[in-house]
């Protein structure tokens, strides 16, 4: 056979000249494209014996793990390539492609736009159609100004407006662990009221509203967020400051109320802002600011004054709830403040399991790394599984064989993390003592006093 001839060609030049890398990675994407993933692994496996920091041969040994339906596998090794700001354009995109694979659509849009950035040739259609990247290149000259970073912004009443997009969210409440309290808080306020909308009705509340989550950052805010789209199996948009400020007077309203007007016309839709306090700034600072009038726009929008706002659910998060106009506060608008505090020994444990989820494991402890764990965020809990990886993969590259996660991998890395959180709860303290109107901040002082 033509491919079995053209192997054994490579093979003998190998013979000839082992210290080629060019034609050893020639001789593994052969056998990646007759599909022969495993014999493919084995060669990348002894290349990187040689060349371990390679990067060019991890994405050759990621596709064979991929063609061999390890996905866990060809995830590990793309992590670490793909976080390196030097990542080869063809992992990225394959990194994208498994990203999309697990749900996680956001994350996929954002590294497939790197990999087209580093190399626009290894372009995937499918895969682009999947995620709704259109690049200027596949569109006709005259629509070449509707594209912004390889998306393609949304025409709302015949003007340019921003790029807001309507995600469908796979994860709900059961793939956040923890924070009961303020899912319970969610669940009254915006599940219950369309879950049983009659009842709501029959009390005379509105379908809809506001709540504000605050708190140290990477604690989870945006992750529950999306999470309560997905409860209810909303459309969710995750707005941030981007999407809204606009260097030209004026165009930060209009941007405002085209975000609106499209999840209006979505409904039920979930409206998160992220970083809300760059939009919501107190106006007492912004006196003689052209924010002022974006601020006034997002008052009145919230309040619904051209349109109603019936099944629209609007969540915000802050880690500065202090910077906030306190007309944002007002009932009707953002009644609802919850504080949104790093997780518990148990919640912990519960993120560890969701973190390591698809990730090759050896009878992992998790109640005993989340004792020591003490204050750190979700995110700080990424980065301990993220460090616990690299160690694995280093170990792998030098034994050529890929050894699972273990209790102790956790601990040694979790000992050389600091929590994120502190330098949080060192603010948010004065604040909770010196400006805590109303109580608002009381739940941030209940829970220092616990510590």
């Amino acid at each position: 056979m033509a491919g079995d001839d053209a192997i054994a060609a490579l093979r003998a030049a190998l013979q000839v000249s082992p210290d080629n890398l060019p034609l050893v990675l020639h001789l593994g994407d052969t056998l990646l494209s007759l599909g022969r993933g495993e014999e493919a692994e084995r060669e990348f496996r002894q290349a990187l014996s040689r060349w371990s920091e390679n990067a060019q041969l991890k994405v050759g040994l990621a596709c064979a793990f991929d063609q061999q339906g390890k996905t866990s596998h060809a995830q590990v090794v793309l992590e670490e390539i793909c976080g390196k700001p030097d990542a080869p354009a063809r992992g990225l995109v394959l990194y994208a492609r498994l990203l999309l694979r697990s749900g996680e659509a956001e994350k996929a849009v954002r590294t497939y736009k790197r990999g087209l950035a580093a190399d626009p040739t290894a372009a995937d259609e499918t895969l682009a159609e999947q995620l709704g990247v259109r690049t200027a290149a596949s569109l006709p000259d005259s629509e070449d100004d509707d594209i912004v970073d390889g998306r393609e912004r949304q025409r709302i009443g015949g003007e340019m407006g921003p790029a807001g997009e309507i995600e469908r969210p796979k994860i709900a409440f059961a793939d956040v662990g923890g924070m009961e309290t303020v899912k319970e808080e969610i669940r009254l306020k915006i599940i219950y009221p369309i879950q049983h909308a009659d009842l709501y009705r029959s009390y005379g509340k509105a379908i809809g509203g506001g709540i504000l989550l605050y708190g140290p950052p990477g604690c989870g805010k945006t992750h529950l967020a999306r999470a309560t789209a997905g409860e209810i199996k909303a459309g969710f948009m995750n707005i941030g400051i981007n999407d809204v400020l606009d260097m030209w007077i004026g165009q930060s309203e209009k941007n405002l109320h085209a975000l609106f007007d499209q999840a209006r016309r979505s409904q039920p839709c979930v409206m998160f802002f992220d970083e809300v306090d760059a939009l919501a700034a107190s106006r007492t600072d912004l006196k003689q600011s052209a924010g002022r009038q974006a601020i006034n726009q997002f008052l009145a929008e919230l309040d619904g004054v051209q349109a109603s706002n019936d099944g629209l659910l609007i969540l915000a998060a802050t880690n500065a709830p202090w910077h906030l106009d306190s007309a944002f506060r007002r009932p009707g608008r953002f009644d609802r403040i919850l504080f949104v505090p790093p997780p518990d020994a148990s919640a912990r444990a519960e993120i560890l399991r969701v973190l390591l989820k698809g990730k090759p494991v050896d009878n992992i402890d998790h109640d005993q790394v989340a004792k020591k764990t003490d204050g750190f965020s979700g995110a700080d809990l990424k980065a301990v599984i993220d460090v616990a990886v690299e160690g694995k993969l280093k170990q792998a590259m030098k034994e050529g064989i890929p050894r699972p996660l273990t209790t102790k991998d956790l601990l040694t890395a979790a000992a050389g993390i600091k929590p994120s959180t502190r330098e949080w709860f060192a603010s948010a303290r004065n604040y909770a003592l010196y400006a805590n109107q109303g109580g608002a901040y009381d739940d941030v002082l209940k829970y220092l006093d616990k510590r």
